[in-house]
């Protein structure tokens, strides 16, 4: 099973690269696969590689919901 998260995109570096935020935790991604990312954009990110743009709304709707069954397993 993969696992890929809404990421928010914090910064564009050169060579197709992005700085992410995911729970607070920031990353270094590839945007090699996905055109017109922005910083404020969320992409899904797997492996290193935003794979996807995701509407803002649809992805705080998808981390409140990893969020919450975080806390139901606390």
């Amino acid at each position: 099973m993969c696992l890929a998260l809404p990421s928010l995109v914090t910064e564009i570096l050169p060579a197709d690269q992005a700085k992410v935020s995911l729970g607070g935790v920031i990353k270094t991604i590839s945007l090699a696969l996905v055109a017109d990312v922005e910083p404020g954009d969320y992409v899904i990110v797997h492996v290193g590689y935003a794979l996807t743009k995701v509407d803002p709304v649809e992805a705080e709707k998808t981390l409140a919901l990893f969020a919450e069954m975080a806390e139901t397993a606390s």
